[in-house]
């Protein structure tokens, strides 16, 4: 059996704010508040549970998506007026990249995470 992951924590300074963006944004589902968790359905086997906290470091996320998914969580992102960036050390500076014959995007969530969606896995040599 292939190992998968099923869950993950995610700090935020507001646990159903969280979820509702991610929601907004991605199009994942908000399940809903599950002890001091909000739980958000990234797909059959993954979801997020965001746990407010004070104080915690910024986080990466990257998820792969689609081309059709890009587009849809990239009018999203420009809809809201999200500032976002082809790098990671580059967020604000409008623009996607087009590295290993796709297409990524790197944008900010209310907590200070970065967030990345690419079309095509980094190929690592």
């Amino acid at each position: 059996m292939e190992i998968t992951l099923n869950h993950t924590i995610v700090p935020a300074y507001n646990n159903v704010v969280s979820a509702k963006f991610y929601e907004a944004i991605f199009g994942f589902k908000f399940v809903k508040e599950w002890g001091h968790f909000a739980v958000v359905t990234v797909n059959s086997t993954l979801t997020l549970d965001f746990q407010t906290k004070k104080d915690f470091s910024s986080l990466h996320y990257a998820f792969k998506v689609t081309d059709e998914q890009f587009d849809l969580i990239f009018n999203r992102l420009q809809k809201a007026h999200i500032k976002y960036g082809s790098e990671p050390y580059d967020l604000e500076n409008n623009a996607i990249n087009h590295k290993y014959a796709g297409r990524g995007v790197y944008f900010k969530d209310p907590n200070g995470h970065v967030l990345e969606i690419i079309t095509a896995d980094y190929i690592i040599d």
